[in-house]
């Protein structure tokens, strides 16, 4: 009996032994690292197909983005799905190095029409097109965020809209799909959530058409009105997908121009007429222009160097005649001159969001404005003058309207279906110029564009317009000066409707280089109206 109570303790000992044993061994194997991340892929996977950011609309409702859809495959690596997809991938050398890691990945095909079980194909909205219609307002995004334009000053509103495709796999410990066990599909949606712009998407093709034969450039058209910018182009454009050669190039193809301030030229002889007629000297005030006009110890001369002989406020406009406009400026008071330029929204920066604000230019100061010769510069838009194509597109719709300087707007703002905006966003006008003086100034811009010589006014439209070639004080290699051509006008002229800005930066005469991008502008909006 004693020996039989020695082997069942023995063999209980032995027990606990053995089970002590497999404990630690367990405990050592679950410590390897190998183990640790073969169980951590035990389970599901899922393989995301793509997003979708919120939509940006033009005014009408019209997406500029997610306009076009991609097709995504998500791949079960077998070689049937290898197979089935082999002829249609866009990327090759991508598509073998992920089949070769023998986890589910995805790649881009050129159809939705595979049929196989271990490919599934889900056709996701592309966030942007090549071209993208209106590039440098939209922007870009990087990783899912946005990075420029609208995109960036709007990221929160369209990152917050969740739409997601994706496909979840079971697999082994490896990661490897499990052969006949079901895959769930997650289908997104393209969101209708987003912003809704001021543009007008019909009117911006127009201007990015038309002004396709610009080296370097913009194109501003605004509604008269409202002050709403209905289409804003820069020249030359860029590509979301090609980001490091717009960077590289020496045309700096990423600014939007419009913002930004440049030399103007003899569009400012609105301002100085404006602050003619304000003083009671506008129609009488004459000169005899005989080529050249000396101020101080300065001479100015005429781009027509036998002059214009003598010249009335209206002749002197529609001449573009330097000296008459210097003459005229010596006449008025430097400080009302300044303050006209002012009113007018010289000087003054545009915010259109908070990553898009249009500079304020350069305005000269009273005590520069004592020197003859500078004030002389400033009466006909020369000196150290600037100002954006924007803040010119602004001055001309107080100069069609009622001399008020309209609340610039390129968002309308954040709507949940791209019909409606739940959130109007509207600025304060600003109260510019007399309604009187505004109308004195619209009939010398009628009178400038029926010139027969102005190459702006299509044969149907009637309008106001002022060109300008500025000088920039950089020469070419052969010693030519850099000009920019510019012009400015309203249209139609009875009841004016759309203020349009052209400038052809380094392009030479505004009537040459501007103008016949303005008369394709306007012949093609009246014909969309």
């Amino acid at each position: 009996m004693q020996q039989l109570k020695n082997r069942l303790a023995f063999l209980r000992l032995l027990l606990v032994l053995l089970f002590c044993t497999a404990a630690v061994y367990l405990a050592w194997l679950v410590q390897k690292p190998e183990l640790i991340q073969t169980a951590a892929r035990q389970g599901t996977y899922t393989c995301t197909a793509g997003t979708a950011r919120g939509t940006i609309y033009d005014r009408n409702g019209v997406p500029l983005v997610n306009t076009k859809t991609a097709c995504i495959a998500v791949v079960s690596p077998t070689p049937a799905a290898a197979e089935a997809l082999l002829s249609h991938v866009t990327d090759t050398a991508a598509f073998y190095e992920k089949l070769a890691q023998g986890m589910p990945f995805t790649c881009t095909v050129d159809t939705a029409d595979i049929d196989c079980p271990d490919v599934t194909i889900l056709q996701i909205p592309q966030r942007s097109t090549s071209p993208q219609l209106a590039q440098h307002v939209i922007g870009y995004t990087r990783e899912g965020s946005g990075v420029a334009g609208l995109e960036s000053a709007y990221d929160a509103i369209l990152h917050s809209v969740d739409s997601q495709w994706s496909v979840t796999f079971s697999v082994d410990g490896t990661g490897t799909p499990l052969a006949g066990e079901p895959k769930q599909i997650r289908y997104g949606a393209n969101p209708t959530a987003g912003i809704m712009t001021t543009l007008d998407s019909r009117i911006q093709r127009i201007c990015e058409s038309a002004g396709s034969g610009l080296e370097k450039g913009c194109i501003v058209v605004m509604d008269v009105e409202s002050g709403d910018i209905l289409g804003l182009a820069s020249f030359p454009g860029y590509s979301a997908d090609s980001l490091g050669d717009a960077v590289s190039d020496p045309d700096s193809p990423m600014i939007q121009r419009a913002l930004y301030a440049y030399p103007v030229g003899s569009i400012f002889k609105l301002v100085t007429a404006a602050c003619a007629f304000d003083q009671g000297v506008g129609y009488n005030f004459t000169w005899d222009c005989d080529g050249a006009i000396s101020v101080g110890t300065q001479r100015f001369r005429c781009h027509e160097l036998q002059g214009h002989g003598v010249q009335h406020m209206a002749d002197a406009m529609r001449s573009s005649c330097n000296p008459y406009f210097i003459a005229l400026g010596q006449a008025l008071s430097r400080s009302d001159l300044l303050q006209t330029a002012k009113s007018l929204g010289f000087g003054t920066e545009i915010m259109l969001t908070s990553n898009m604000i249009a500079s304020g230019g350069t305005l000269p100061t009273l005590q520069q404005l004592k020197l003859p010769a500078e004030q002389a510069n400033f009466s006909f838009g020369q000196g150290v003058l600037t100002a954006s194509p924007l803040q010119i597109a602004r001055m001309t719709c107080a100069i069609a309207g009622d001399g008020t300087l309209p609340a610039v707007r390129l968002v309308r703002g954040v709507t949940d279906d791209g019909r409606t905006v739940l959130r109007e966003e509207r600025g304060i006008p600003e109260s510019g110029i007399a309604p009187e003086t505004a109308a004195f100034l619209r009939r010398l811009m009628c009178y400038t564009a029926a010139d027969e010589d102005f190459q702006g006014r299509p044969a149907h439209v009637s309008m106001g317009a002022k060109t300008s070639t500025a000088q920039t004080g950089r020469c070419d290699v052969d010693g030519t000066e850099y000009c920019h051509g510019w012009v400015t006008a309203f249209f139609p002229a009875e009841q004016p409707k759309y203020a349009v800005t052209v400038l052809a930066e380094d392009g030479g005469y505004g009537n040459q280089a501007a103008s016949p991008i303005l008369r394709q502008i306007a012949g093609a909006i009246m014909q969309v109206e």
